[in-house]
C-alpha cells in the first residue's frame, strides 16, 4: 500500500511530487526519451542551473559586484534540486535509497578526513 502524501517524509514528497510533474509534462509535451537521454538532459538542465547560480554570487571577478539576492540564490538552488531529483527517479532511485547513499558517503568522506579510508590519497600527516 502506498503511503499518503501527509504520511511521507520530506525527502519522500519531493520525489513524489517530482514524479507527479515530470509524468504530467511527459504526458502534455509527448516526450519519450530513454534513461541515458533523459539523464543526459537533466544534466545539462543541471549545468544550466548552476550558471544561473554563479551568476547570483558574482563570479565574473571582472565586474563589479551586485547585492547578492539571497532569495534568487535559494530558487536557483530550489531549480538545480528539481532536476537532481528528475535524474535520480530516471536513473531508478528513490528517497529511500539516496539517503541511504548519502549517509554511506557521508560517513566514507568523514573516514578519508580522519584517515580512516581504504582509499589512498587521504591519510593524515602525523606531524
Amino acid at each position: 500500500m502506498e503511503k499518503q502524501f501527509e504520511e511521507m517524509e520530506m525527502l519522500e514528497r519531493i520525489f513524489y511530487m517530482q514524479n507527479l510533474f515530470d509524468n504530467d509534462l511527459i504526458k502534455n509535451r509527448n516526450l519519450e526519451y530513454s534513461k541515458e537521454e533523459w539523464i543526459q538532459k537533466e544534466v545539462l538542465a543541471i549545468v544550466s542551473e548552476l550558471a544561473e547560480l554563479l551568476a547570483e554570487v558574482n563570479f565574473k571577478w571582472w565586474k563589479n559586484p551586485k547585492p547578492v539576492n539571497d532569495d534568487n540564490v535559494k530558487d536557483e538552488l530550489v531549480d538545480i534540486l528539481h532536476f537532481f531529483t528528475a535524474a535520480c527517479i530516471h536513473s531508478g532511485m528513490d528517497a529511500k535509497e539516496l539517503y541511504e547513499r548519502y549517509m554511506k558517503k557521508n560517513k566514507e568522506n568523514f573516514d578519508r578526513q580522519y584517515g580512516r579510508s581504504e582509499k589512498k590519497g587521504y591519510e593524515l600527516d602525523k606531524k
